[in-house]
């Protein structure tokens, strides 16, 4: 399987696109923020399709709506998380638009299949290099909002007390976000982001409430998935999303059954929840 380059591009490919949407996603769900990664994705879509239509790369389109789109939901505040309807509208006219700018351009339809469903297999080596640079960059960015932001994620009236600046931080994750969903749409396609963006996070959630812990578990869940799916399609010639998302799906299953034992007493140990360490860390 690895005697051949697209199959090692791809597992390059899928390695680091998996990687920055376990950690990004774990924030993602922390922050109750899922709706707005998945209307990001269809925003992404629309910013690909139209990036096509003028001639340029979808992942140069995919980029740049992605994080325009960030940085205004992120300007909303916490006044997004009551807005679902305007969210919900935002999803329909990014498709419409899409579809609209596919209508003038019907030679791409292959293209547009990729984006909606993904093809892990068809990165090249430029788009490769161009997932590690953005990638790095991100993981940088999350890395100097990490503390911050889980304080402002958990307590955000004590953390706004204290002086964190919540809409900038909005704006500075939401835009982390957008790059983590474009890139992630290279792997799974748009309309199944939340496998790698949301899946992996919310089972890490369920097995454990310790930050450092759950965040690294997110983390390698999205990278077995992203590489099991890349095997499995080897072995069976089905579409590698499909076996990404069911194994998404199976992972998410057994986080629940793990949470389940948690909660009975069965052997595990409780970890201390995040809003208590995060008191104390304030303190």
């Amino acid at each position: 399987m690895l005697d051949y380059d697209f199959m090692r591009q791809a597992f390059a490919a899928g390695g680091i696109v998996a990687v920055l949407s376990g950690l990004v996603g774990y924030f993602l769900v922390l922050r109750g923020q899922t709706f707005a990664g998945h209307a990001l994705s269809h925003v992404g879509f629309t910013g690909a399709t139209g990036a096509i239509l003028f001639g340029l790369s979808p992942l140069a389109g995919l980029v740049g709506f992605t994080v325009l789109a960030g940085i205004g939901m992120g300007l909303l505040g916490e006044k997004l998380s009551a807005r679902d309807v305007a969210i919900g509208m935002m999803l329909s006219l990014a498709l419409g638009l899409g579809l609209l700018f596919l209508h003038f351009y019907t030679a791409y339809a292959t293209e547009a299949t990729a984006l909606l469903f993904g093809n892990v297999l068809a990165v090249g080596p430029s788009a490769l290099l161009s997932l590690a640079v953005l990638s790095g960059l991100s993981l940088l960015a999350l890395g100097l909002i990490a503390r911050p932001l889980l304080f402002s994620s958990l307590q955000p009236e004590l953390a706004e007390a204290k002086g964190v600046p919540l809409r900038t931080l909005s704006v500075a994750f939401l835009v982390i976000v957008g790059v983590a969903v474009a890139e992630c749409a290279q792997i799974v396609g748009v309309l199944l982001v939340f496998t790698l963006m949301v899946g992996p996070a919310a089972a890490a959630q369920n097995c454990t409430s310790r930050f450092g812990l759950g965040l690294g578990l997110a983390a390698l869940l999205a990278l077995g998935e992203a590489w099991g799916g890349i095997i499995l399609a080897w072995e069976t010639d089905w579409p590698t999303s499909f076996w990404i998302t069911c194994l998404s799906g199976i992972a998410y299953l057994g986080s629940l059954l793990v949470g389940w034992l948690a909660r009975r007493g069965a052997g595990i140990v409780r970890p201390v929840p995040l809003v208590a360490q995060t008191s104390s860390s304030a303190e």
